[in-house]
């Protein structure tokens, strides 16, 4: 294993940890906001773990355990994801979320293939976490891979193994909290169903006369089309790869952080009928990405050809980040 030489630079607010990899030159980048303490998750799947643990799979939780020991919140090991929380629900406001579509929805950053960007995106691995073995993509292909198993439509087993591309944002030199994270509208009042939402108090909208209302910048039944959601790899990715994908796959590259909404049935009087159309699709995507990750890389050798046959379809020879 590498050794990582580790560089420290100021950057919007934050010291800036960049830990390049000997042997690939990846760099990898986290944050220390100088206000508070450093990155709080030690990976991003770290947050994906805390979501399995909230909504586990029926079928594969111990015998010893029951679903409320697996939302138990005031457990130890939820320490950092809550702080991860603390972060996310203070700082993702309005205008916040409005000045990082401004920089990023140009997709001026950098322009590559799929597969430089998924080889780009391994850069997230972090070699010292026991619990990410596999890389990036390994882990999209074990979720287009059940898609697949199942008979779904070959743009849905695309959507599997697109949709934590966004995640290269942090690459870009974005804080985890403006990556991952359970998405939520802003510009409206903040849903109790959201998790910990009690730290969305600490947030500068909270108190905001219009953005403290239900509706907010809204109208009843807008849909969720017209809402702007809190910023991450969701949104990123969506806007990205929107003009290649069914509208069903859309939804769920954009909207399937979106807890509140798809496993709490929050924000109803923002919703239309599309909305109501698309659920199940969203809902259909939602267990393949909570519940296939295995230890067992798969075999890329194989599966090589169907993949990068299904990529020629459907995308361009290059994607603009």
């Amino acid at each position: 294993m590498a050794r990582c030489q580790t560089t420290n630079t100021h950057a919007a607010g934050y010291l800036l940890t960049q830990t390049r990899n000997n042997e690939k030159g990846k760099p990898t980048i986290t944050y220390m906001n100088e206000k508070s303490s450093a990155a709080p998750l030690k990976s991003l799947d770290e947050w994906e773990e805390d979501v399995l643990r909230r909504y586990p799979d029926p079928d594969s939780i111990a015998k010893e355990k029951t679903v409320d020991e697996y939302r138990n919140y005031d457990a130890p090991v939820r320490d950092t994801v809550k702080e991860f929380y603390r972060l996310n629900h203070t700082y993702q406001t309005f205008d916040f979320v409005q000045q990082k579509r401004k920089e990023f929805l140009s997709f001026s950053k950098a322009q590559m293939t799929v597969w430089d960007a998924f080889d780009f995106l391994n850069g997230l691995v972090d070699d010292s976490d026991p619990d990410t073995d596999l890389s990036q993509l390994q882990h999209l292909l074990q979720t287009s891979e059940a898609i697949r198993a199942d008979g779904h439509p070959d743009w849905m087993v695309l959507t599997g193994l697109m949709h934590d591309m966004g995640k290269v944002l942090c690459l870009f030199g974005e804080p985890q909290w403006a990556v991952v994270g359970d998405t939520f509208p802003v510009g409206c009042a903040y849903s109790e169903k959201v998790v910990y939402p009690e730290f969305f108090q600490q947030n500068p909208d909270y108190a905001n006369p219009t953005f403290s209302t239900q509706l907010g910048v809204y109208e009843k039944g807008c849909g969720l089309r017209k809402v702007t959601m809190s910023w991450g790899h969701d949104e990123y990715v969506y806007q990205m790869l929107k003009d290649y994908i069914p509208e069903e796959g859309l939804y769920m590259l954009r909207y399937h952080s979106f807890y509140a909404w798809h496993r709490e049935g929050a924000y109803d009087y923002l919703l239309d009928d599309h909305d109501g159309d698309m659920l199940k699709w969203v809902q259909l995507f939602n267990p393949y990405d909570l519940y296939s990750k295995n230890p067992t890389p798969p075999n890329w050798n194989e599966l090589k050809p169907y993949y990068e046959s299904l990529v020629k379809k459907y995308l361009p020879a290059e994607l603009k980040f």
